[in-house]
């Protein structure tokens, strides 16, 4: 049975940057690795004018999934050493920011909203950062039952003492 048509490769597409996210990590060494490691670390997302209509109602939620361009990666891999693991991974398989699309994103404590302007707790990003999305996170669509969490089962318990560090940076040294 055929379930997909072939309609060719696509080489790029572009998306429009709606915002900037304000935070206090200045650089990644150091920065938590995961929202779940960022407990009451505030942030500020600064939607662009033209884009803030789309914030309607927004505030009735009370957490928000925010999709992010990383900036500040490095070149993209395939296999890499992600934070909690000492062994070689596929990139898709891990959190890592050098992948094909350095798209990142986390889930994000709603506190406020103040016109084009949503204060957020949890913050794991980079001051700086691009926004290209936000939707709302609902926990009966996104947490489903049931789900494994691969080669991390047993190791998020290291998750609060562990903090990035430059291997992922832009031009790094030895990149593989």
């Amino acid at each position: 049975m055929r379930y997909l048509k072939k309609i060719g490769k696509l080489t790029t597409i572009t998306y429009k940057q709606i915002g900037i996210i304000h935070t206090p990590f200045t650089s990644l060494e150091n920065m938590p690795i995961q929202p779940g490691a960022a407990k009451s670390i505030e942030g500020k997302i600064e939607i662009y004018p033209e884009y803030s209509k789309g914030l309607q109602d927004l505030e009735g939620f009370s957490h928000i999934i925010l999709l992010y361009h990383f900036h500040q990666a490095g070149p993209s891999r395939l296999k890499v050493t992600p934070f909690l693991d000492q062994q070689e991974r596929g990139i898709f398989a891990t959190r890592a920011p050098v992948r094909p699309n350095p798209i990142g994103f986390s889930v994000l404590e709603l506190v406020s909203r103040e016109e084009n302007i949503l204060i957020v707790k949890n913050v794991d990003i980079l001051d700086g950062t691009p926004i290209i999305d936000i939707k709302p996170y609902v926990e009966k669509f996104d947490h489903p039952l049931g789900s494994k969490a691969g080669w991390l089962e047993g190791k998020t318990g290291k998750l609060n003492t562990t903090t990035a560090d430059s291997r992922f940076r832009n031009n790094l040294p030895g990149s593989k």
